[in-house]
């Protein structure tokens, strides 16, 4: 089963694959499913107290994933809950695949966990499409009420509750950051990925309204793939005084070292709001939420939930803390002065 998991983990998007390819990811999934249905009777005869499935978001080499995801398990251990002893978690990875997140979330609904992790916003789409009595709970997600996951942030009723990474207004905020690390932008492109993260949407409302206030015209630039990368940014590069914001979603995770170089190529600067090593890989800045902390917290719910608390019961928590991160050596490489005001906020300066 592992290797039937990282076999389809791997897969490029459907999109690029040969008829031959297209047959043999439907028998690896078709194998993952058939795989997976042996797991109540492996869970039985290892007598697990507790079982958690996990779907998240990227690949499971992923290391910035596989972060929060051990943050996750040794919050879960100080609480007494110790994998391979008293609790049992399967993991599944969408490797930023629609198609393959649709089959693990029928996968793993199928298993009957006493409790799921959904990491991100398109899983959580894919989940709660099927209507699932397994209590949910989630991390990555932004502004869940909007995106009508759930009814109240205080008392979201149903089998759903979680971590908000953001509200869609911080949209505004990234702008501003953009604006004041260089004031003669006048034109913005967003990049995502509308496949991966559909609440995109929400955040091109809010950074449209700063713009105008702070007289920039920004325009969304959706890429599906790796290849459409420099292509798509190449395009946006022709237009003069521009640079990028990268919204939260599986897709600029996966690939945010591709895209920190592309900027770099075209002398863009970019900023991104996901919670990973953008701003290491190269990236100017990068303005996101303390996930880490979300995911012991997750932990936290897990627990209770598998306590017998009601996952509607327990209040959707909002980012206690955000950081600020700089690229220095990459504003240096861009002819970027910053200023002393961003240097004063900033929680990381790289070199």
């Amino acid at each position: 089963m592992v290797t039937a998991l990282r076999y389809a983990a791997s897969l490029p998007n459907g999109s690029d694959l040969t008829e031959l390819d297209q047959l043999k990811r439907r028998s690896f999934i078709t194998l993952l499913g058939g795989a997976a249905a042996a797991w109540p009777l492996a869970a039985r005869a290892q007598q697990p107290a507790h079982r958690i499935g996990v779907l998240s978001t990227s690949i499971a080499s992923d290391p910035i994933l596989q972060g929060f995801l051990r943050a996750f398990t040794e919050q879960l251990r100080k609480l007494g809950l110790i994998e391979g002893k008293n609790l049992y978690i399967e993991y599944r990875w969408n490797a930023s695949d629609p198609a393959l997140t649709r089959a693990h979330a029928a996968d793993l609904i199928a298993l009957a966990p006493n409790v799921i992790l959904s990491v991100g916003t398109s899983n959580l789409v894919a989940l709660q499409r099927l209507n699932p009595v397994t209590p949910i709970v989630f991390t990555l997600v932004s502004d869940p009420v909007a995106q009508g996951f759930v009814t109240n942030m205080t008392h979201p009723g149903a089998n759903i509750t979680g971590f908000a990474q953001f509200e869609f207004t911080i949209g505004g905020k990234w702008l501003d950051l953009l604006k004041q690390m260089v004031p003669a932008i006048t034109q913005v492109a967003v990049v995502f990925n509308p496949d991966t993260a559909p609440q995109s949407k929400f955040f091109m409302s809010s950074i449209e309204s700063a713009a105008r206030t702070l007289n920039v015209v920004a325009a969304p630039f959706p890429v599906q793939s790796e290849a459409e990368i420099d292509p798509t940014i190449a395009r946006f590069a022709q237009q003069a005084n521009g640079g990028l914001i990268l919204t939260p979603d599986a897709f600029t995770i996966a690939y945010r070292k591709t895209l920190a170089e592309t900027a770099a190529r075209y002398r863009l600067p970019a900023i991104s709001g996901n919670p990973d090593d953008f701003v290491s890989e190269g990236g100017l800045m990068s303005y996101a939420a303390n996930v880490r902390d979300q995911f012991r917290q997750a932990a936290l719910y897990a627990e209770r939930i598998l306590r017998g608390t009601k996952a509607g019961d327990l209040p959707v928590q909002t980012p206690a803390r955000f950081t600020f991160d700089i690229n220095l050596k990459t504003a240096r490489y861009l002819g970027i002065e910053v200023p002393l005001s961003l240097l004063l906020i900033a929680d990381e300066q790289i070199e």
